[in-house]
């Protein structure tokens, strides 16, 4: 596990500083402290920050080939190194390391940037093909590793943070409004846009090739639609799934560092957890995180779990405090993030870090099984489709609008007049449009345009495919939220702490497995995650399968209407924050208003807030 940055010139003989190389790297010493690395030559200069997790002694990065015309630097791990490198061994390579990053160049020796299908791991690489001349930059199928990117006219800047391309010399880029606007929609950015301007994410799934002065993105993974008339039985299902879990969990335990899992003590966390420890001759070592509010907290489960498996457990509980943190958490991601599930997670990968260096955990199930409340919502909510268009348009919609701030009703009445499902499940995300139009000012929508995002974000699933909503919901949540929220929250929060986190509900052979399931073995009815309660409920202890889903939120509502009233307000009302002249200061009282008084619960929308403004101190902004 590592971070990793780099230059391309693209101006014949413009030779590339190893000073800014070095900085680049520096300023993600926390992804990899152990060790850092460069390579430069002539217009390329790539370098590494390591975390050693395999290969403890010869390991370091920039890995190359037998001739030193192949360079790459790697964040991440593929699982499936050891099977790759006794083939390539019997094709006639040779190899210098026991590194799992070695097998690339050879990889990429023998089959060009196909090399990529046969990787099985997370990663986001930068390769460099001294012959071509020609740099290659891949980021693994579901986005799990981030790789942040920058086309100039006369250069191409990479790295796994933001920050990274920040330290190369230049004029610093301005703040990117239309990502502002997504972010004032879905509370985070989605791929590939990025907050400043000229700056872009790397799709998952995706490689930028640049050779001979031009710059290409390629796609090389996509998810597979479900396959109705081919389904398995519900049998056969369950005992693949087991079969196939086990294996990406057994991949996963390969480590020359202690290891150990997250436990929520949700579904997911507990079957990893659970299957892990029919894997190794020792407890596993698990952690949690907890509140002192019991509605929010999970404690009891999670206790539960490692209890009947018998792990070496390990506990922390969250003080209002912790949101004091802000400032600083909040600057390890670079752009505005408003998930405020990002304090436990920074949290617990503090907590787990005191004792290990690589921990598993159970993201990706939800995204995969149909576990969120939302879905069933979204099926039951596609009534309203037998609406006619011109009372939806005509009636539902003026009177929604008519309707003062904090009516009941409201938000439903829009969601009621949209023209489809997913626009309704878009409208209801952190930011539903009622507020957001009249949260933004004039100023800031004469710049940006169109407040709506719907369009924009529906676009790569609106192939006409005719697929049903909840496929449709299932594959923007895998594209968009999954990679720019959920995988980015936890890629930040452990790096911070050094941790390498570990997904293995995310192994691609998995998400394939699963994607060609029909929606049926995955909502049932009203019954979420169907086929995966049945494949791994018998296995886990008692009341995990039917217990309350909690998710991994935080009791903001509590926090923000009590002893941190005060700290809320004096961030989102501070001068710099109302003379940035993107809200209008009126409504922000309204909502805090309808917030302390209980009327409304805007905890969420409130952190956002806040969170984008901490965001733009910490730039310089």
């Amino acid at each position: 596990m590592c971070g990793i940055a780099g230059i391309l010139n693209l101006e014949p003989g413009a030779a590339v500083s190893p000073e800014t190389v070095e900085r680049m790297c520096a300023i993600i010493r926390h992804r990899g402290p152990d060790d850092q690395g460069v390579y430069c030559q002539g217009a390329v200069g790539i370098g590494s920050r390591r975390l050693s997790i395999i290969d403890l002694s010869t390991g370091q990065m920039p890995i190359h080939n037998e001739d030193e015309t192949v360079w790459v630097v790697f964040n991440g791990e593929i699982y499936n190194f050891k099977v790759l490198r006794s083939q390539l061994e019997r094709q006639g390579h040779r190899f210098y390391t026991s590194t799992d990053t070695e097998v690339i160049v050879h990889l990429y020796e023998e089959y060009g940037v196909d090399f990529v299908d046969r990787l099985r791991g997370m990663f986001a690489i930068a390769l460099w093909d001294a012959k071509l001349q020609r740099l290659v930059l891949l980021r693994d199928r579901l986005g799990i590793k981030p790789l942040y990117y920058w086309v100039q006219e006369k250069r191409v800047l990479f790295g796994s943070e933001l920050k990274c391309l920040l330290q190369a010399p230049g004029p610093k880029p301005a703040v990117n409004l239309q990502a502002l606007n997504y972010y004032l929609s879905l509370g985070y950015v989605p791929d590939p846009h990025a907050i400043f301007e000229g700056v872009k994410k790397l799709l998952p799934g995706h490689m930028l090739v640049s050779q001979g002065g031009r710059v290409e993105i390629q796609k090389y993974w996509d998810l597979p639609w479900p396959e109705e008339q081919n389904a398995p039985s519900e049998e056969d299902c369950c005992e693949h799934l087991r079969e196939l879990l086990t294996e990406c969990i057994k991949m996963r335990l390969v480590s020359d560092v202690p290891l150990g899992a997250l436990l929520s003590g949700g579904l997911d966390s507990s079957t990893v957890v659970g299957l892990m420890a029919g894997l190794v001759d020792r407890p596993v070592k698990t952690f949690s995180i907890g509140f002192a509010e019991k509605d929010f907290s999970e404690l009891a489960y999670a206790r539960q779990v490692a209890q009947y498996y018998g792990t070496d457990h390990h506990e922390l509980i969250v003080e209002p405090q912790a949101v004091q943190m802000a400032e600083s958490l909040i600057g390890y991601f670079d752009e505005p993030f408003g998930d405020p599930s990002a304090i436990p997670t920074y949290l617990v990968s503090k907590l787990a870090r005191e004792s290990v260096t690589v921990a598993l955990s159970g993201d990706g199930g939800d995204e995969l099984f149909a576990g969120y409340t939302r879905y069933p919502e979204a099926r039951r909510q596609q009534v309203w489709d037998w609406i006619p268009k011109f009372v939806r348009t005509g009636v539902l919609q003026p009177l929604s609008r008519a309707l003062p701030q904090g009516t009941y009703g409201k938000g439903y009445l829009r969601r009621t007049a949209l023209p489809n499902g997913l626009a309704r499940y878009l409208d209801g995300s952190v930011f539903p449009y009622t507020i957001k139009e009249q949260l933004v000012s004039a100023e800031f929508q004469a710049q940006v345009g169109a407040l709506n995002c719907t369009p924009e974000l529906c676009r790569p699933i609106s192939n006409g495919r005719g697929h049903t909503l909840l496929e449709q919901l299932l594959y923007f949540d895998t594209k968009s939220e999954l990679p720019s929220d959920i995988l980015t929250k936890v890629d930040r929060m452990s790096m911070a702490h050094s941790l390498e986190v570990r997904v293995p509900l995310l192994d691609h052979v998995f998400v394939e497995y699963v994607a060609r399931l029909p929606m049926r073995f995955k909502l049932h009815g009203q019954t979420m995650k169907y086929i995966f309660k049945k494949a791994f409920g018998p296995q886990l202890p008692p009341g995990i399968l039917h217990r309350p889903k909690m998710g991994f939120g935080i009791p903001l509502r509590h926090w923000f209407a009590g002893d941190l009233r005060g700290f809320v307000r004096d961030v989102l009302f501070d001068s710099r924050a109302l003379q940035r002249g993107y809200f209008r200061p009126a409504f922000l009282e309204t909502l805090m208003r309808e917030h302390s008084s209980g009327r409304r619960d805007h905890g969420y929308l409130l952190w956002s807030l806040m969170a984008l403004e901490v965001w733009h101190r910490n730039a310089g902004l």
